[in-house]
């Protein structure tokens, strides 16, 4: 039969112990806030509460169901312990004769629910009076029993499944950088060069020719780099050599904020481009939610942008990467981005983009030394970073054999997301079938509902009358 969460649990709301006093946190018990509810047993959290803290909270018996009720509505967990909990989460204390697990499994069902009943407001809110009148189908307690039992035993085993699925996820983030290391110590294209032996120019030469190029495009005195020591560094093929991007590239620079010239942000006009906005080696366009005005695209000149530029985050999240194509221009970067711009008729910028995204470089900037707290490189720390050069023939190999890779790569991560929203589609049909009562066999010698739900409210009853009396 159908009744109501508040007929059949104590419903308690969080509240949350006054920060401002220190001797409020320390190392009691677990305190619990919506992003540590994931559907599981909860028995630790990022904060805990001293007993001064715990004496101020509202402070949960173990088996207690919770459910987050502020923001991001329907995540759910079942204390494992006591635990205390802030406002944004509701608690039931389910009474005798109803079984916890049962409780916790259909709450997992509740997300529509609680979205449909929210107050309106930008921030969804569902409070205590109106999470009571959550609707519970409520089954004999045996069911109850055989309902959680069986839910257990199937969600084990999609556990086990996504487990499997999240390992292959790993090994293929392992593939990928397998495959760049391979890469860049000319493993990928081994037999290739052996095929072409005498038919391809040295990278020395190759190098020369850059050189050349970079001093006939020079705007006044080119910047000399001290000589690279090789010593140190892995040991390439014959054909290759060492450089830096300082010794390669035209232009490294890096953007700026318009804000601090005077520009304001606007709704439509030039992408400005931030770290946030690369992904797979390339520009997101449809991620980019600030523009700025023609006037500050011309103001801002040394950001602009042009086809092949290559993009590297250089402060916050480091090392993201992404090839200009021409559909992105007219374009602009934050301070955040570097440019790397080369001279692309003999260097690929789509092989610059994997040697970025490689473990050498990774490594390279891994032992840089830094200052305590810096999250962030400089111009000149991209500049002096050294790679491999190959010639502009191999460059192409390499960034096909690459991409031929990444290819299988990608088709094996695309049959793992599906199969992982599978499982969690199959999730959600187990609930849906338990609680239609069609997941587990019914018993009629069963005690029926009716007779529970009676009995429940009768012992409610006579604790609200002892708690009158005294």
């Amino acid at each position: 039969m159908w009744t109501k969460l508040g007929d059949i649990a104590q419903i308690i709301t969080g509240n949350t112990p006054p920060k401002k006093n220190p001797d409020n946190y320390g190392n009691g018990i677990p305190f619990v806030k919506p992003p540590e509810l994931n559907d599981c047993v909860i028995t630790s959290s990022e904060d805990n509460l001293s007993k001064k803290g715990a004496a101020i909270a509202r402070v949960l018996p173990p088996n207690a169901v919770l459910v987050s009720c502020i923001g991001i509505l329907g995540k759910t967990g079942i204390s494992g312990l006591s635990i205390a909990f802030n406002q944004q989460i509701n608690a039931a204390v389910f009474n005798s004769g109803i079984l916890p697990k049962y409780g916790f499994y259909y709450s997992q069902t509740l997300k529509n629910w609680l979205y449909s009943v929210a107050s309106a407001t930008t921030l969804p809110i569902v409070n205590k009076s109106r999470f009571e009148l959550a609707p519970v189908p409520l089954p004999p307690l045996p069911e109850q029993y055989r309902i959680a039992a069986k839910i257990e035993e199937l969600f084990t085993k999609l556990d086990a499944g996504v487990e499997g699925l999240e390992k292959v996820k790993a090994q293929l983030r392992h593939y990928r950088q397998a495959v760049l290391k391979y890469a860049f110590e000319g493993k990928l294209t081994e037999e290739w060069r052996e095929a072409y032996k005498g038919q391809i120019e040295p990278a020395s030469v190759l190098l020369e020719r850059i050189k050349e190029e970079r001093k006939k495009n020079a705007k006044g005195k080119l910047k000399e780099l001290p000589p690279l020591d090789t010593s140190t560094l892995p040991e390439l093929p014959e054909e290759w050599v060492w450089t830096r991007f300082g010794e390669t590239s035209f232009v490294i620079t890096k953007g700026s904020t318009p804000t601090s010239y005077g520009f304001s942000y606007v709704k439509e006009g030039i992408y400005f481009i931030k770290v946030e906005n690369l992904a797979n080696g390339r520009v997101n366009k449809q991620s980019i939610v600030e523009m700025i005005t023609g006037d500050a695209h011309n103001y801002l000149k040394r950001s602009q942008l042009v086809k092949n530029d290559v993009l590297f985050s250089i402060a916050g999240t480091i090392g993201r990467v992404g090839v200009i194509n021409s559909d992105d221009i007219p374009a602009n970067i934050n301070q955040a981005l570097a440019i790397i711009r080369c001279p692309w008729q003999f260097v690929s910028p789509s092989y610059l983009r994997y040697v970025l995204e490689s473990p050498l470089i990774r490594s390279f900037l891994e032992k840089r030394p830094r200052g305590i707290g810096m999250s962030n490189i400089s111009l000149g720390d991209v500049s002096s970073l050294a790679f491999p050069l190959p010639s502009l023939m191999e460059q192409y190999k390499i960034v096909e054999e690459i991409e031929r890779c990444f290819s299988v790569a990608d088709e094996i991560e695309k049959d793992v997301e599906q199969s992982l929203k599978q499982t969690e589609r199959l999730r959600q049909s187990i609930l849906k079938r338990a609680f239609e009562g069609k997941l587990v066999p019914q018993d009629p010698t069963d005690e029926p509902a009716e007779r529970l739900l009676k009995r429940i409210k009768m012992e409610k009853a006579k604790r609200q009358a002892t708690a009158l009396k005294a």
